[in-house]
């Protein structure tokens, strides 16, 4: 059965598709905080959700080696990420490019990942993190570059560590992750350039 899974399930228009996953993608870099809607269909073994698995078919080849989470490792999706993207697994936290975490597991602290280099900051992880929601949770206000004033998420599946967590990233800059947040069919991008605090009641 899981021989089946690695081989079904990719775009069926890998090109069209990923162009257009990318340019959702980088839109929501430029302006973090707004939601973009990832229209484009992957149906990858679960536990991951299909736009999750749209993500990394966009951003994963060859060169590109993937850390996840111990529920993800010990699905069919290795073999999938393989055959529809070439992408290799990383067992290594630090060595990872792309991280998958997939709907209700636990986040990681973000200081364990790849944090790239003062010379070359982009050497980082990206980590693909899905959730319940972007509304509905505890109100998280944000500012910093590509943001007028600020944007409000109140997102459901985020540890509540995570402003701690962020703030931690935050200090080493230009190193550090970046964050796309998955929710259903819709996906938020938080660089690291983003502060994250918690809004005041």
């Amino acid at each position: 059965m899981s021989n089946t899974l690695a081989f079904s399930g990719g775009f069926q228009e890998p090109v069209f598709q990923a162009q257009a996953v990318f340019r959702t993608l980088m839109d929501g870099m430029a302006r973090p905080g707004t939601i973009g809607e990832i229209a484009a269909v992957a149906n990858p073994p679960k536990p991951l959700g299909a736009t999750a698995g749209a993500v990394a078919l966009t951003l994963c080849d060859h060169d590109t080696s993937i850390w996840l989470t111990p529920a993800l490792a010990a699905s069919a999706l290795p073999g999938w990420l393989a055959f529809n993207a070439g992408a290799t697994i990383a067992s290594e936290r630090q060595n990872a490019r792309f991280a998958l975490v997939e709907k209700g597991a636990m986040l990681p602290n973000l200081c364990l990942f790849a944090q790239g280099t003062q010379e070359y900051p982009d050497r980082s992880t990206t980590l693909v993190v899905e959730i319940e929601a972007f509304e509905g949770g505890r109100p998280l206000t944000l500012t910093g570059p590509g943001i007028r004033t600020q944007e409000e998420i109140a997102p459901v599946g985020l540890p509540d560590m995570f402003p701690h967590f962020w703030s931690e990233n935050r200090q080493k800059f230009p190193r550090g992750v970046d964050l796309i947040l998955v929710a259903g069919a819709n996906v938020l991008c938080l660089p690291r350039t983003t502060i994250v605090r918690v809004k005041e009641a």
